[in-house]
């Protein structure tokens, strides 16, 4: 039917704590599985390439998507060898998928490649999406004219009362909320660990984990739309 790229974070070390991070397993499952289930092939990306550092949070190792995920053997294969962003074309694939982790705040922003491949998706008539931390791939995005991308457009991020309830707004390199509305972004959330997304002119973002798979199913939803 279809191609989607799923990039994540390459990043593994959450700031100057010395904690492991990277993205978030439940974050990419999730929507892979919508993506799958719908008919798509969904390609792996990261920013530099390999075997990228995964994060199952508390909770999440009993979740039977998040189990399968791990368990299939296709896909560990596909992730072990994740080509870097700056390796891979944006043509053929219909959408991008930014999967969220802390990680994604370090690397995500300023990675010309993951930029260069959200923008030539977008400019092809396609989809930019994330959920969580995933959007700070966006924050740096401009378009042909210089503005932002998500200027003037509703989006979803993990917000400023969720990184606090984490105790984390120190450690982060940059309040992900703050930043997406400096860029223009209307940005419109829920309660802490609550289920929001937005959708506006091809961009889809969504607020925290528990938004992943409702991401991807608007995805999904768009696309078909486009197709039709």
């Amino acid at each position: 039917m279809g191609r989607i790229l799923l990039a994540v974070s390459s990043h593994d070390v959450l700031g100057d704590t010395g904690q492991p991070t990277g993205y978030s397993v439940s974050e990419a499952a999730h929507p892979y599985r919508v993506f799958v289930d719908a008919g798509y092939e969904v390609d792996f990306v990261s920013v530099r390439g390999g075997l990228p550092p995964a994060v199952v949070f508390d909770g999440e190792e009993n979740d039977p998507e998040v189990q399968a995920y791990l368990a299939d053997e296709t896909i560990q294969a596909a992730l072990a060898a994740t080509p870097p962003a700056s390796e891979v074309s944006a043509e053929g694939y219909d959408a991008i998928f930014y999967a969220g982790g802390h990680g994604a705040m370090w690397d995500f922003p300023d990675s010309p490649d993951l930029a260069r491949l959200a923008m030539d998706i977008y400019a092809a008539g396609g989809i930019v999406s994330a959920v969580c931390h995933g959007p700070a791939a966006l924050v740096n995005l401009r378009l042909p004219d210089g503005r932002y991308l998500v200027e003037g457009k509703r989006v979803s991020s993990f917000t400023n009362e969720e990184e606090d309830s984490l105790g984390l707004v120190h450690v982060m390199p940059f309040l992900l909320e703050d930043r997406l509305k400096e860029r223009g972004g209307l940005h419109g959330k829920s309660g802490n660990f609550v289920a929001h997304t937005s959708t506006d002119d091809r961009v889809i973002t969504g607020q925290n984990p528990p938004s992943a798979a409702i991401v991807a199913e608007l995805v999904v939803r768009e696309l078909k739309n486009t197709a039709s």
